[in-house]
């Protein structure tokens, strides 16, 4: 029997209808969740999230505004609209579209960013509370990938996880978050990276696989076991003379090969990546919820 897809468009769609719920909840009380994002440049990867972000926001009932500073800016010139963002009342949530430019130190524009208004989850601040299991944003893709498994029926509670990939983004996070003593995570879980010898021993004792390394196909259908639930986290650009545009996405895993396999996977394009602009959607209207509170 072939795996079943888990897609994250229709868990996003879910989520998103109980956000539009909890902002009409605020509103009634006079707060209306506000996200600023702030824009250096013209990356198309980075207008392209931007904008998605923005139409999220807007479907929700949520107020959004991007600032666009010119490519040429300086690090003073982001730390000054970080601190405009972080005191003006009308923002519950602050977001610094990454990559900045070489020049402007991006640690210390992440550690400038108010810790309350830190949607994103990189604040220094926001990263130990996460390490303690106490209240605070999650990082976007750890957190989305959390609400997948527990909303698609495969919850890691009790289950071996096998994290490959070890970024400061996804597989630290992650990893931290899954080993909460909590419901929807209390896992057992294991973190694989380049240094990892032997990597398919580790893999096939996975019950869930997530496969954050940044490299295409680079886990195939032999390195799991029968039944293993897949997390494919990996957006790769490989060479497609079919496509217009010459290239076209794929994961970190084998998907093809790992559908006969699998019990559930997750496809690339249309998997982990519509989770991450509603994930930083429910970071601003949890941050509203907690300062109206």
């Amino acid at each position: 029997m072939p795996a079943k897809i888990i897609y994250g468009k229709e868990i996003s769609a879910q989520i998103r209808v109980e956000l539009k719920e909890r902002v009409d909840r605020l509103k009634a009380r006079g707060v209306t969740p506000g996200l600023g994002v702030v824009l250096v440049g013209e990356d198309p990867a980075s207008v392209s999230y931007v904008t998605a972000k923005a139409k999220g926001a807007e479907e929700i009932g949520m107020f959004e505004e991007t600032i666009r500073l010119l490519p040429t800016s300086t690090e003073e010139e982001v730390l000054a609209t970080v601190d405009r963002l972080n005191r003006d009342p009308r923002f519950n949530g602050i977001l610094v579209q990454l990559p900045l430019p070489k020049w402007v130190n991006t640690d210390k524009v992440i550690s400038f960013i108010s810790v309350e208004k830190d949607v994103d989850g990189f604040h220094p601040i926001n990263v130990g509370r996460l390490l303690r299991g106490e209240p605070c944003a999650i990082p976007c893709t750890p957190y989305g990938v959390v609400q997948m498994l527990t909303r698609s029926g495969y919850s890691p509670e009790g289950r071996h996880v096998v994290i490959c990939g070890r970024s400061n983004l996804v597989g630290k996070p992650l990893a931290a978050l899954l080993v909460q003593k909590k419901k929807g995570a209390n896992a057992t879980v294991t973190i694989c990276h380049t240094g990892t010898k032997d990597l398919p021993s580790f893999t096939k004792q996975a019950d869930i696989l997530v496969a954050a390394m940044g490299a295409p196909r680079v886990i195939t259908a032999d390195m799991i076991r029968e039944g293993c639930v897949v997390i494919d986290v990996g957006i790769n650009r490989v060479p497609d003379p079919t496509s217009p545009k010459g290239y076209r996405l794929v994961g970190d895993c084998d998907f093809d090969g790992m559908l006969a396999k699998a019990e559930a996977i997750t496809p690339v394009p249309g998997g982990v990546g519509p989770m991450t602009v509603t994930m930083l959607l429910l970071n601003t209207v949890e941050a509203a919820e907690r300062q109206a509170d």
